[in-house]
């Protein structure tokens, strides 16, 4: 296999890995490309051999395998991801991400300023209806409003100059945040900060008129930090390092990381 996932943590119950942007977690059922699984099945096969976690069954008929895992982050997201070892471990975890006990933080850049310091994003997500490969928090959205929340906090704020054109130049002002979401629904902080008019920087989905700057090839999201309980109740709380792509980017807009 071609891929390098760094592990952060492991013990008997869990491995906490750091995925690295442009890798999916598991197969979607179309496509071929290496998974984040493909990963876990090679380095612990007693995973899938024991059929640790659960299944997704296709509405086309066909079943995805996604041994281990508990949570997912999108393709280009970086960052901090947990796999059961045990399916002991897996309810655990399960029940911990149903009851809102897990605390995650990402880290984020996006476009514009903010007036405060700091807030909350308390909107329903749906559908779009608009575009089938997204979903959205404004007015409507369609198909089931599921309840979403996600803080935020300003770390930092800067601005970039871009040419234009030979003679014009234009003014790119981005934030930098602390996020935390207390829900998971699928694309929620994009979607949430794209409702609160400060949508992520480089993402192609939810942004795509605007300019991808300070080097990145993908959207500027990484998942930082995540804690949760193991099966005797203690608290875990385990980072992944900001990537290169944010150090140099921050560098850029003169922010400390």
């Amino acid at each position: 296999m071609n891929i390098s996932i760094p592990i952060l943590y492991e013990d008997s119950e869990v491995l906490v890995l750091n995925k690295p942007a442009g890798l999916v977690v598991h197969s979607d059922g179309r496509t071929k490309e290496e998974t984040l699984v493909d990963w876990v099945r090679a380095h612990y096969p007693v995973i899938a051999r024991e059929n640790v976690g659960e299944s997704i069954v296709l509405t086309g008929g066909g079943e995805i395998q996604k041994p281990g895992v508990v949570h997912r982050i999108d393709r280009d997201t970086s960052g901090v991801i947990i796999v059961a070892k045990t399916h002991e471990s897996f309810l655990n975890l399960k029940n911990q991400f149903q009851e809102r006990t897990i605390k995650k933080n990402y880290k984020a850049i996006v476009y514009g300023f903010f007036k405060e310091p700091q807030g909350s994003i308390n909107r329903p997500i749906g559908r779009s209806a608009s575009d089938f490969r997204k979903w959205s928090a404004e007015y409507g959205a369609k198909g089931e409003l599921r309840d979403a929340v996600t803080d935020y906090e300003v770390l930092g704020q800067g601005e970039i100059t871009i040419a234009k054109t030979a003679k014009t130049s234009e003014c790119i002002r981005l934030s930098y945040l602390d996020v935390f979401p207390h829900t998971g629904r699928t694309h929620q902080i994009r979607v949430h900060l794209k409702y609160a008019g400060h949508p992520i920087m480089g993402d192609k989905l939810y942004a795509p008129k605007m300019p991808c700057v300070l080097g990145f090839k993908r959207m500027a999201l990484h998942a930082f930090s995540v804690t949760f309980r193991t099966i005797a109740g203690e608290e875990k709380k385990v980072s992944a390092p900001l990537p290169g792509d944010f150090q140099a980017g921050l560098a850029e807009l003169g922010l400390v990381c």
